[in-house]
């Protein structure tokens, strides 16, 4: 997996970058990294710990990270007040944990029935959609780069098979983001757990069911010895950007050629995480139904009634965050323009 390090320093080189005096002169610049997941986290876990370490080489040893476990410094669902407060300097984790601060933060982790990787990727890049994910960050003194992406999620792991909506009524189960709205609205209640609190409550009843990510990541953190019902498609995550949020107090520490390294560090972990995530599934799925597990897939009929219960939350978020409707309106644009290529370029 070192291949992509590899072939960033050697472009470096080709451009004279690492081989200027300049880079070499480079103060040296200290900082904490808190990780979103445990390092044993299928994918999450070899991401976090890649980036470090191509930070590390891609400055010549000039940016000089250290990761640290969640909950090693502070726990990982106070990451936005830590690095706002200057307290942690920076973390990898994904925008979709703050709702608590506004439900806005959402729409830069990832949205309900919503784009691939490409698309998502090119509102975001081209679309307007990290001006405005900085911007919001930028009022709790927080600096944000895109910095991961993954295709899409399962939907969730089940004790019980759900024949019925009926079924839904009265679980309890963790969820992330703007599903967990929809899944309220269908009569599931929510909670946002981090991943290492997941087990465990679904172990001890606390929660009856869970999602968390793809199986790839799912099967590392053993949901399949207690839920033996594991659906699809993920119609909540069709594509989840993880987030790098640093201090705006750290960010001012680093040169510009810094900066340029921290977000070409960014651009090559968005591009192998995606590669390694889309080539790491099936066999993980295969390893999972060897356990015991089967592997659902949701009826047109729930399908359509999430779809109706996530139209219904947008308008009531549109209404209640001004950010929410910024972001919305942003997305919504550009999807109605990308739909155009999208419906003769692509196959259907």
């Amino acid at each position: 997996m070192k291949f992509i390090v590899k072939a960033l320093a050697s472009a470096a080189i080709a451009t004279g970058l690492l081989a200027s005096p300049a880079i070499a002169q480079e103060k040296k610049v200290r900082a904490q990294m808190g990780w979103a997941f445990p390092s044993t986290t299928g994918l999450l876990g070899p991401t976090q710990t890649r980036l470090v370490e191509m930070l590390r080489t891609l400055s010549g040893g000039s940016i000089d990270v250290k990761g640290f476990e969640p909950g090693a410094l502070v726990p990982a669902s106070q990451y936005l007040d830590a690095v706002g407060n200057g307290s942690l300097d920076m973390a990898w984790t994904v925008a979709g944990f703050w709702t608590g601060k506004d439900i806005a933060f959402a729409m830069y982790g990832s949205v309900p029935f919503g784009p691939g990787v490409g698309e998502y990727i090119a509102w975001m890049k081209h679309g307007g959609g990290e001006k405005l994910m900085k911007e919001l960050h930028a009022k709790y003194n927080v600096e944000t780069i895109p910095c991961g992406i993954i295709s899409p999620e399962a939907s969730g792991w089940f004790r019980k098979e759900i024949k019925t909506l009926d079924d839904l009524k009265g679980l309890k189960m963790r969820f992330f983001g703007l599903g967990a709205n929809v899944m309220q609205k269908l009569g599931v209640s929510t909670q946002l757990l981090q991943a290492g609190e997941i087990f465990q409550a679904l172990q001890l009843g606390t929660i009856d069911a869970t999602e968390f990510s793809m199986p790839v990541m799912d099967y590392t953190l053993g949901f399949h010895q207690v839920a033996k019902f594991y659906y699809f498609p993920g119609w909540h995550q069709q594509a989840t950007i993880n987030q790098l949020i640093i201090s705006k107090k750290k960010w001012a520490e680093f040169s510009p050629t810094q900066k340029a390294i921290i977000q070409a560090a960014c651009d090559a972990t968005m591009l192998q995480q995606y590669a390694e995530g889309e080539a790491a599934q099936f066999k993980a799925m295969k390893d999972i139904e060897a356990k015991g597990v089967k592997l659902m897939k949701w009826s047109p009929e729930f399908l359509k009634a999430f779809e109706k219960a996530w139209v219904e939350v947008v308008a009531e978020q549109n209404a209640k965050s001004p950010e929410f409707k910024k972001a919305w309106d942003s997305y919504s644009a550009f999807r109605s323009n990308y739909k155009i290529w999208k419906d003769l370029g692509y196959l259907q």
